[in-house]
């Protein structure tokens, strides 16, 4: 149970309690039933544009955002923030871009909108602190709930390979 190593023993109790039923599985289908409907990199651009312009109007522009294969979660990461700057003439020019990994085409909204949420976070606050998660909060109230269940998903598909959606 890697993805949940930082929680409670009394959380990782419950879910091991859960995991010997076998019932994990049904019990993230019945809170999630369907899957989102967001499958490729421009509606992935539009839906995290439209949360920036939302929460973050004033942050700098998100030039790419897309469904990234390579991205791999074993190693801990659902997705990613990138600024590369650039010298332009005597300007210094940022771009930013949000790359989730390929895996979040077919789950819950909710789950693509905590690592959405998440990589935007990152555009003013680099760090995970106390503001980061706070401006998490912010754009989406549910963010510690869903990021918990993301992670429940992730040791479910570990410990049984079955995707849910």
């Amino acid at each position: 149970m890697k993805y949940l190593s930082a929680y409670s023993e009394q959380t990782l109790s419950q879910v091991r309690q859960v995991m010997d039923q076998g019932r994990l599985g049904e019990v993230l289908l019945q809170r999630y039933p369907k899957a989102h409907e967001i499958r490729n990199d421009r509606a992935l651009y539009e839906y995290v544009q439209d949360l920036r312009n939302e929460f973050l109007r004033n942050a700098a522009p998100i030039d790419k955002v897309a469904f990234d294969s390579k991205i791999h979660v074993i190693n801990h990461a659902l997705g990613l923030h990138t600024s590369v700057s650039r010298v332009q003439g005597g300007k210094l020019k940022a771009k930013h871009e949000i790359r989730v990994a390929a895996m979040f085409r077919e789950v819950p909204l909710e789950f693509l909108r905590m690592i959405a949420v998440h990589e935007l976070a990152h555009v003013k606050e680099k760090q995970h602190d106390k503001a980061f998660y706070k401006l998490c909060t912010y754009m989406e109230p549910n963010y510690h709930q869903y990021e918990f269940d993301t992670r429940l998903y992730l040791t479910h598909l570990e410990a049984s390979g079955q995707r849910l959606w």
